[in-house]
């Protein structure tokens, strides 16, 4: 089970890896009640009484998880050997050695008589590195293709890519926003959770000066191996590059600016780590973009640009699948990271067992 940054809810999948098949079963989808998100929300930044608040909000998402679970069962035809759980991150920060996803494995192990596993990212940034992006690994087993570069994209509140070359090498990294920004923006000024289909971004035009101010943020011209998140891209963060444009700009036009932002990052990203992907597959809530899709082929006119349904797997399902994966590994005690795009010292077995 997985739910990411944009906050919207609870993604899980049944999967069966029998025979070393990946073969997923039943999907289920729980939403974060507002207070919930709010309460998520709050716990990005620093503030008072927030080891109880968080502690709360931990048992709350467990008892999401539990029904998450429950949704999917009726489709097992036997026993499920473990849960694998992301959690919830509320603040990512390995360069100070630590990532915190809010969870409580235990309470969701009670409720649900399941082995639950859980801190997937924690080993890897033990052993040096980013504990993120963890999806690569997956990416390359289940949509790499000997003798073809390619390239994955996880749109969600953060984007991320995996590029799966032909020689068999696995590349990876965050490449800043997804929807982290436009959803931000577009609750500020019209009330909605999300930009359905990128429509109030197409309504405006994109503003070069606030683009090349947004650009300009030092992240993106870091080297990989490197991950991001709200702790960097935040409200604060936008108001104080808006604040840099002499101008004034309609709200529409900044969601058009920030819509470009996503998309020209990630085109860079791409064509920096290969100039030979010849197709993208895109995964995540930004999938759902028209918009954005349009953008993003655009900036990469020498590449096919779809969703990963063409390669079999709707787009909302591939970040569950992966740690249903991630999962799997530790039960088979197999290493779940890459060090080639986390920087970790070495390959790590990936979690920790709560038994039922």
């Amino acid at each position: 089970m997985m739910s990411g940054t944009s906050l919207d809810g609870v993604d899980g999948v049944l999967v069966d890896f029998a025979n070393a098949a990946i073969h997923t079963l039943a999907a289920a989808f729980v939403p974060f009640p507002p207070a919930l998100r709010t309460q998520l929300m709050a716990l990005q930044t620093s503030g008072p009484d927030e080891i109880e608040r968080e502690a709360l909000v931990a048992n709350q998402l467990a008892a999401l998880y539990a029904e998450c679970v429950s949704e999917l069962l009726p489709a097992a035809p036997g026993p499920v050997a473990a849960i694998a759980v992301h959690g919830q991150t509320i603040r990512h920060r390995p360069e100070a050695g630590f990532t915190r996803q809010t969870n409580n494995p235990a309470l969701l192990a009670e409720l649900c008589g399941i082995d639950v596993i859980a801190d997937l990212r924690s080993r890897d940034v033990a052993a040096g590195g980013q504990g993120a992006p963890l999806v690569p690994a997956f990416h390359a087993a289940r949509f790499g293709q000997p003798g073809r570069d390619r390239a994955v994209v996880n749109i969600g509140g953060i984007g991320n890519i995996s590029v799966l070359h032909a020689d068999g090498r696995v590349t990876g990294f965050d490449t800043g926003p997804g929807n982290v920004l436009m959803d931000l923006w577009i609750a500020r000024h019209q009330g909605h959770a999300y930009d359905s289909n990128g429509a109030w971004a197409a309504s405006g035009l994109v503003d070069p000066a606030l683009l090349g101010i947004l650009l300009d943020e030092p992240y993106f011209m870091l080297p990989a191996p490197k991950s991001t998140g709200r702790d960097l891209f935040h409200a604060d963060w936008l108001d104080a590059s808006l604040a840099r444009v002499p101008h004034a700009i309609k709200p529409e036009d900044v969601q058009a600016t920030l819509l470009a932002l996503t998309a020209t990052t990630i085109a860079r990203a791409i064509h920096d780590a290969s100039a030979e992907v010849a197709a993208v597959y895109v995964c995540g809530g930004g999938a759902e973009n028209g918009e954005l899709m349009q953008q993003l082929g655009a900036a990469l006119p020498h590449a096919t640009v779809q969703s990963t349904a063409a390669l079999g797997v709707a787009p909302n399902r591939v970040e569950a699948l992966a740690f249903a994966w991630l999962g799997y590994r530790f039960v088979q005690r197999l290493p779940g990271n890459l060090p080639a795009v986390t920087g970790a010292q070495g390959e790590r077995i990936l979690g920790a067992l709560y038994p039922a």
